[in-house]
C-alpha cells in the first residue's frame, strides 16, 4: 500500500506510476474521500474537546455532544472503508530505472551467460524423453487429480532431492536461514501481501472458503507476513523456504497446458529479504545474483531481462526475471523471478524498523532460488544425449549419487 501523504503530495506522480503498470485508479477520489476523513475527524475531535470541557459542569450540553458524535461516527466508518477498498487497489509505483512498456515484448535483455549445447542430433522435447525413460506421468496424474498435474518418477525424483541440497548448502553460506512454512495462509495475510487485490489476482489464487485460507502460490505469501506488527532489530533479515505452491494459471489456458512447465502444484525454493529502504536496490541485485550462481552451477545457459511497467505484478517496484535456454524446445523459458516490493508490504504489514527519526517501514524482496519442475526441464533439454540418457550436472552429482539417467 502507498502512503497518503505521498499520493497527496505527488498525485501527478501516482497517476504515471499506476499509468504505466496499465492499472486504473480513481486518484481524485481517493484525495476527495482522504480530505473528507480528515474533516470528520476534526469534527470529532473537537466534539470531544468540547464534552471534556464541560466535564460535570454541564451534562446536558455533554450528553447532547457525545450523541452528535455518536451520529458522526458512522459516516467515518463508512468512509474509512470506501477509502480502505480504492488505497488497496493502487499497485506499488515502479521505480525510475524501470523500462516504460505494455507487455512482454517491451521487456529488456540484459545479458545472455552460457555457451548454448552445439547438438549433433536434434534434441527431444522434454516430456518426450521423460515420459518415454518413466520420469513424468501426466496421463496416470490427470486420472487422479485432472489437467496440470504430474508424477516425477524414479531418479527424475532424486535430482530434485539433490537441487534442494544444493541450494541449501550454497545460501544458508550466504545467510540465509533455511524455513519450511505453512501453505495456507489467512486471507487477511494473503491481502496484505497484495496478492489478491484485483479479479485477476483472486482468480489466480486457490481460497478455501470455510477456513478462509489461501493456499499459497509462492512460498513468499507465507513468509512476508512472518513478522507483521513487529519492530526488526537486524537487517537484512534473508530466508530461504521450501515449499508446495499452487496456481489456478487462470490466464494460461491453451499454452503449455501438457506436461509440468505450467501447472497447478509445484514445489519451489525461495529467497525472501527484510532491509533497509536505502539497501533494498542492492539487496535486489544481491538476490538476482544468488539466482543467477545456481544457475551457472548448473551450467544452464540463461538470460537476464528487466521486465517492463506494463509486465511487474501489483507489489512489485521492480523485477529481474532468469530465463533458461530450453534446446528442446529451442526457446528461453523464465525459471526465475526476483523482485523489489520496496515498503508497499511492509506497510500493510506494519513491518518496521528503528532509525535516529523514529520507526520506520522496511521493504521487501524476493526471488526465486529454484522452481522445481522448470529447472528439472531445464535439465533434462541441456543434458539429454543421443543414446536417450541425461546426464546429471557435475554440481548435483554428489548429492544424486548417480552420474546419468
Amino acid at each position: 500500500m502507498l502512503d497518503i501523504k505521498f499520493i497527496r503530495q505527488n498525485p501527478d506522480k501516482v497517476k504515471e506510476g499506476i499509468a504505466k503498470k496499465r492499472a486504473e485508479i480513481n486518484i481524485e477520489l481517493i484525495l476527495e474521500l482522504d480530505n473528507k476523513k480528515r474533516e470528520i475527524l476534526q469534527k470529532i475531535e473537537s466534539l470531544r474537546s468540547n464534552q471534556k470541557k464541560l466535564g460535570k459542569e454541564n451534562i446536558v450540553k455533554a450528553q447532547k455532544l457525545k450523541a452528535e458524535i455518536k451520529n458522526i461516527e458512522p459516516e467515518l466508518i463508512n468512509t474509512e472503508k470506501k477509502l480502505d477498498f480504492l488505497m488497496r487497489q493502487i499497485p506499488n509505483l515502479p521505480l525510475e530505472e524501470v523500462p516504460s512498456g505494455k507487455d512482454e515484448k517491451e521487456n529488456v535483455i540484459l545479458r545472455e551467460w552460457g555457451k548454448k549445447t552445439n547438438f549433433d542430433f536434434k534434441p527431444k522435447d522434454y516430456l518426450q524423453l521423460a515420459e518415454s525413460m518413466g520420469l513424468i506421468d501426466i496421463k496416470r496424474a490427470a486420472k487422479v487429480s485432472g489437467t496440470r498435474f504430474g508424477y516425477v518418477k524414479g531418479k527424475l525424483a532424486v535430482v530434485q532431492f539433490a537441487l534442494i541440497s544444493l541450494t541449501i548448502e550454497f545460501l544458508t553460506k550466504k545467510g540465509f536461514l533455511l524455513v519450511l512454512p505453512p501453505v495456507m495462509i489467512k486471507d487477511e495475510m494473503m491481502e496484505a501481501m497484495g496478492y489478491v487485490d484485483t479479479e485477476a489476482d483472486r482468480a489466480e489464487r486457490y481460497f478455501l472458503e470455510k477456513d478462509k485460507l489461501y493456499l499459497v502460490g509462492t512460498s513468499e505469501q507465507s513468509i512476508g507476513p512472518m513478522h507483521t506488527g513487529e519492530i526488526l532489530e537486524e537487517m537484512p533479515k534473508r530466508y530461504l523456504a521450501y515449499s508446495a505452491c499452487f496456481r489456478r494459471e487462470a490466464g494460461a489456458y491453451g499454452k503449455d497446458t501438457k506436461g509440468i512447465l505450467r501447472v497447478h502444484q509445484f514445489d519451489k525454493m525461495e529467497m525472501f529479504s527484510f532491509c533497509k529502504p536505502e539497501n533494498s536496490t542492492k539487496e535486489n541485485e544481491f538476490i538476482l545474483e544468488m539466482g543467477e550462481k545456481l544457475m551457472q552451477s548448473l551450467c544452464i545457459p540463461y538470460r537476464v531481462v528487466q521486465l517492463c511497467t506494463g509486465e511487474l505484478s501489483g507489489p512489485s517496484a521492480n523485477t529481474y526475471d532468469i530465463e533458461a535456454w530450453m534446446p528442446g524446445q529451442n526457446c528461453y523459458r523464465e525459471t526465475h523471478s526476483a523482485s523489489n516490493c520496496t515498503d508497499f508490504q511492509a506497510r500493510r504489514l506494519n513491518i518496521r524498523y528503528r532509525t535516529k527519526n523514529g520507526l520506520q517501514f522496511c521493504h521487501t524482496l524476493n526471488g526465486t532460488a529454484f522452481a522445481m519442475g522448470r529447472i528439472l526441464i531445464a535439465i533434462i533439454e541441456n543434458y539429454q544425449k543421443k543414446d536417450g540418457s541425461i546426464l546429471v550436472p557435475e554440481a548435483l552429482q554428489k548429492y544424486a549419487g548417480f552420474k546419468k539417467i
